[in-house]
């Protein structure tokens, strides 16, 4: 086990006692517990004394690390530990977006259980699902109460994503829950001139048979 190599470091002391060498030992070891799945290591790495909301130097927090990965198990070790599900890294990131767009639908819906956000400013997940056409966890969301006309900042939803990477099933379930098929954004994009742009025509047909005017 990954752990095993500093463990007689590690009983010695606490981890905020460690020396910045061992403490950064200790991360490292988290890291490579992450992504190999060993929650036995997580568990114990937390149990004494790791900051469970520690970022990288990108702003990544333990948990999005884990849902980028997608190992339900290493999630629900991290989220033992009770991490803030609402952070969000540098570029606006949760978690759960992370986890939305690799489309690892058992970490989402663990994710939506312990309580992470679906509506936020910005970016949201259901656009991220929307880029990703990951309709599976798109319905997760809605049904969770994700705003499906909620834009990012630059006034992008989901259902421009959609239309703009010619994600027709994904496009079809946004219509279903209303999604506003004739809004326009601040700087004049539309879910029908992204289509367009990006030559989807069958995306554009859905479009004005859903009442969009040309």
């Amino acid at each position: 086990m990954i752990f095993l190599n500093r463990i007689l470091i590690i009983a010695l002391t606490t981890f905020w006692g460690y020396s910045g060498a061992v403490q950064a030992g200790a991360y490292e070891d988290m890291l490579q517990a992450i992504h190999m799945g060993d929650e036995k290591t997580i568990s114990e790495l937390l149990r004494r004394g790791m900051e469970v909301d520690t970022v990288n130097p990108k702003g990544d927090t333990l948990l999005m690390l884990a849902a980028r990965e997608g190992k339900p198990g290493v999630v629900r070790a991290i989220l033992a530990a009770r991490p803030k599900v609402y952070l969000r890294n540098p570029v606006g990131e949760s978690a759960l977006m992370l986890a939305t767009i690799m489309g690892h639908t058992e970490v989402v819906q663990l994710l939506l259980q312990a309580g992470a956000p679906v509506n936020q400013s910005g970016w949201t997940p259901l656009i991220y699902a929307a880029a990703g056409n990951r309709a599976d966890v798109a319905r997760l969301l809605i049904a969770r109460g994700a705003d499906v006309n909620a834009p990012a900042e630059n006034g992008t939803t989901a259902l421009m994503m959609a239309a703009r990477e010619g994600h027709l099933q994904m496009l079809l379930l946004l219509l279903e829950h209303g999604a506003d098929a004739k809004y326009v954004s601040p700087f004049g994009h539309s879910a029908l001139s992204l289509a367009r742009d990006r030559d989807h025509p069958e995306i554009a047909a859905v479009l004005l048979k859903a009442g969009v005017q040309e």
